[in-house]
């Protein structure tokens, strides 16, 4: 059998008489059926379980709009200005703020929110860019269900109307990304995100892609979103293309929800039976462009593969690890049961950056022999890491079939990232 596998911005093509199953998400099928305009119009015209923008824009005084940070792939441009329009004609007098949200991610420079925005609304419009280390600006507002404590920014609880716009993808741990996420951990503080991200959450079950229904991740995040009252959603769905195929607006959970149903229909595969030896990626540039990304492609294929099996992950990594604590944790460690017993000790209260990252690997590679296809500078830095460095994916088919001593059937999730494993 045949499968072409993305690799940075090139594609490796294996063919293999070994090769039995290929699981292949259908993402490639959205196409536009209308313009990204019209698409976004449409989903605000007809709300889920929500009254219009219009309507809860009456007698409000201020509203603060949550839009995505730069790294995140959201159309703002075929959203905000549409946002505000509705917003504006309906109350002239409202005030209205912009908040970026950037959880613990750096500040969102001006030339990064101009490219997202357009230069008018970067010029016209009042932005705040959330820092999640600025204590003045958050907020303890009370207990989510796991007990931590909801710390969020006060530009949303100064709001009588919090909106906000988004995305839906697979999320390895949190099901799918968007709707309850503008909040958290969009605006929250980072002791809120980090403690969301412990040992604990990522270690259950629920905490995979395309699970929401009781994955505490996604309990908390849900919760933190209706105890800071973010009533309306404009959330997109893009092809690899970043062009926007479908929308859905309306209340946080509900619309957010549908939305999710609706991408599932083209992210899940149903697999007939998990394998000695799995193959996958990160679906090529950008998605591949560290070891840090590449663990996504992992935790795939860990929904497909025997314990005790193979995984064979292709990632170019151009940038190298992706995380300096990350690659530290795994490298100095001196052997991975050590390392996932100091991250399961560590308290929510106590999480650290990267942590949960490196958590799901270490735990990968406690249960699974991991062979990494990626390029040559990175040999070290792989064997550093307690995976095995290949050069080459017709070498990994080897090593893997004489590891299990040949004609072991072989599966290939070809892009890792837009895949949810049923099985």
């Amino acid at each position: 059998m045949k499968s072409v596998i993305p690799f940075g911005f090139d594609k490796i093509t294996v063919e293999h008489d070994c090769i039995k199953a290929v699981f292949d998400s259908r993402i490639d099928e959205l196409h536009q059926t209308r313009s990204e305009d019209e698409i976004v119009l449409e989903a605000m015209e007809h709300p889920i379980m929500s009254k219009t923008l219009s309507e809860l824009a009456q007698d409000k005084k201020k509203t603060t709009i949550i839009i995505s940070d730069h790294t995140r792939p959201v159309p703002s441009k075929h959203i905000i200005p549409f946002m505000l329009r509705e917003l504006r004609t309906a109350n002239p007098d409202m005030e209205i703020m912009l908040l970026v949200a950037t959880g613990c991610h750096r500040l969102t420079e001006v030339r990064e929110l101009t490219e997202k925005l357009g230069e008018n609304i970067v010029q016209n419009e009042k932005i705040i860019v959330h820092d999640c280390d600025r204590e003045e600006d958050l907020v303890n507002i009370g207990k989510l269900p796991s007990g931590a404590d909801l710390i969020v920014s006060r530009y949303v609880l100064e709001a009588d109307l919090v909106i906000a716009e988004g995305f839906i993808e697979p999320h390895f741990f949190a099901g799918y990304s968007g709707g309850r996420k503008s909040i958290l951990p969009g605006v929250c503080a980072r002791r809120t995100v980090l403690g969301n991200h412990c040992s604990r959450f990522i270690d259950s079950p629920y905490a995979v892609a395309g699970v929401l229904e009781n994955n505490p991740i996604h309990t908390d995040m849900a919760a933190a979103a209706r105890m800071a009252n973010l009533q309306y959603i404009v959330n997109v769905i893009i092809n690899k293309n970043k062009e926007v195929v479908a929308a859905f607006a309306g209340d946080v959970i509900e619309a957010h929800k549908q939305g999710c149903e609706y991408l599932a229909g083209y992210c899940k595969v149903k697999i007939d039976k998990k394998r000695n030896i799995v193959i996958t990626s990160n679906g090529g540039y950008p998605a591949d462009q560290n070891i840090y990304q590449a663990v996504k492609g992992i935790c795939t294929a860990m929904q497909a593969v025997n314990d005790g099996g193979i995984i064979i992950i292709c990632s170019e990594c151009r940038d190298g690890t992706g995380g300096e604590m990350f690659y530290r944790k795994v490298k100095e460690c001196i052997t991975i049961e050590d390392l996932l017993h100091e991250i399961r000790a560590t308290s929510m209260e106590d999480t650290i950056p990267d942590q949960w990252q490196y958590q799901i690997l270490a735990d990968a590679i406690k249960k699974y022999k991991i062979l990494f296809v990626t390029n040559p500078e990175l040999k070290t830095t792989v064997e550093e890491m307690k995976m095995t460095y290949v050069s080459s994916l017709p070498e990994a088919i080897e090593q893997a079939e004489a590891y299990f001593g040949g004609n072991e059937e072989i599966a290939v999730i070809s892009d890792g990232i837009s895949t949810i494993i049923e099985s």
